[in-house]
């Protein structure tokens, strides 16, 4: 199937940068998880460029495990991602809001209503990015001892995931006419219950806001295990992957397709836009610097326990020779399953140590990461495109808001002379800039 020639891209918004190093850089300010004008300085570099969404990751705890690395972290000083982008609504036009939230522990009435509203405060830019929890805290912030297993979160998600359309669903498009010399708000024949009962939720509805301006916010979604992979296929519209090299990608990428294709959606209706860390330098060398700048402002210690938690808890480092070579194969994770897979397969393509995973974990989490000059850095943009391995990518900063500065004002006028990337907006909804359909109204079709 044809797709338009221009990738799409997205800003992945964490407040310092990725770098777990970075809020020590003297360009980023101290506070900027909780400073909202850092956020607004940010979002405005995004729109200026057209970048079609800001995507905020979240999750609903502490995750580090010893005060030791929590010390080191400023990863646990950030605002919610709903309360920060309904503020950013208000300062921003075109550009689309992604907030992430987890299945596991939340309820669908809550966040149908949120995002609901996110999409009505933004006319139509708002998007769920779609997750089960993986990190073993957030249970017992919930009165839980431990994490539901993998299987049963994928499989209350798909229901969640359901019930949330429902819900938004609940009133037809024109449903609220807001009559005043009759005296009739709403006309009722328009409004529908969903009298959900599954395995996992009850939920009567209806939900208390009009119908979204999107239909539905856009739905994104970031799991790669093969039930993620199921789960992206069958219910994903934007797909927030890692993939680390060109033949990873598109194996990934041609495997969603075909399973998308096989439940009868279009390759244009899911698109592939895995994670892309780019370090800018006008020379090799100074991208190299600014990387092992970043290196010296991270402790060793933070560096491991990453690791060990990326790898699934499954096997403790410190006891380890790091200079010996990492294991085809690890036990199984109950956690971030696809993220161990990832990891394994890197250090076997590469045959690493496992002092060089340590680092490629710390630098990358497994995305794809590119230290060179503008033109180096949109040469492998172009051919992870051209060669069927993205759709476009989440662009990820080491640092905010100078590492994402750079790549606007040097990598995008690279793309957009290679005709890659636009130079405008198409439309003023979040579905209208990336190519997607609005969905219709269940209830409204079956009449």
């Amino acid at each position: 199937m044809q797709r338009n020639d221009e990738m799409k891209l997205g800003l992945f918004l964490w407040a310092s940068g990725y770098h777990e190093g970075a809020w020590r850089d003297p360009s980023v300010p101290a506070n900027c998880g909780v400073d909202i004008g850092h956020y607004i300085q940010v979002a405005a570099l995004a729109v200026g460029a057209a970048f079609h969404f800001i995507f905020l990751a979240d999750t609903p705890s502490v995750s580090e495990l010893e005060d030791a690395h929590i010390a080191r972290s400023s990863r646990n000083d950030v605002f919610e991602p709903i309360t920060l982008l309904s503020a950013l609504s208000s300062r921003t036009q075109n550009i689309g809001l992604i907030g992430t939230a987890t299945t596991t522990y939340n309820q669908p009435y809550h966040l149908a209503r949120m995002f609901g509203s996110l999409d009505h405060l933004s006319r139509g830019r708002a998007g769920w990015n779609i997750v089960t929890s993986g990190f073993k805290r957030e249970a017992a912030n919930f009165g839980e001892e431990d994490l539901p297993d993998h299987h049963t979160r994928y499989a209350r998600a798909r229901e969640f995931v359901e019930v949330v359309k429902g819900l938004w669903d609940s009133w037809e498009d024109d449903a609220f006419i807001r009559d005043k010399k009759s005296g009739i708000f709403a006309d009722t024949t328009k409004l529908h219950l969903l009298n959900h009962r599954g395995d996992y939720l009850s939920v009567r509805g209806p939900l208390n806001i009009a119908r979204p301006p999107q239909g539905y916010p856009v739905l994104v979604q970031a799991g790669a295990s093969d039930t993620g992979i199921e789960f992206a296929a069958e219910i994903s519209e934007v797909v927030f992957t890692t993939a680390p090299y060109l033949e990873h990608g598109q194996n990934y990428y041609a495997s969603l397709k075909d399973k998308a294709r096989a439940l009868g959606r279009q390759d244009d209706q899911v698109l592939v836009m895995p994670g892309f860390i780019p370090i800018v330098g006008r020379t090799k060398q100074e991208a190299a610097d600014k990387l092992e700048r970043l290196h010296s402002y991270e402790h060793i210690d933070v560096q491991i326990e990453m690791a060990n938690r990326g790898l699934g808890s499954v096997v403790e480092l410190r006891s380890l020779n790091l200079d010996s070579l990492v294991p085809e194969t690890l036990p199984q994770s109950h956690f971030i399953q696809s993220r161990q897979k990832v990891y394994l397969d890197v250090a076997a393509r590469q045959k690493f140590t496992w002092r060089e995973l340590i680092r490629f974990i710390s630098d990358s989490k497994g995305h794809l990461m590119v230290v060179g000059t503008p033109d180096e850095i949109a040469n492998v943009m172009v051919e992870t495109f051209n060669q069927r391995a993205a759709d476009g990518f989440n662009v990820i900063p080491v640092t905010l808001p100078g590492g994402f500065k750079d790549f606007v004002d040097l990598v995008v006028p690279e793309l957009r002379r290679r005709g890659k990337f636009r130079s405008r907006y198409s439309g003023s909804t979040l579905r209208e800039n990336l190519g997607l359909k609005r969905p219709p109204n269940r209830f409204a079709q079956a009449i």
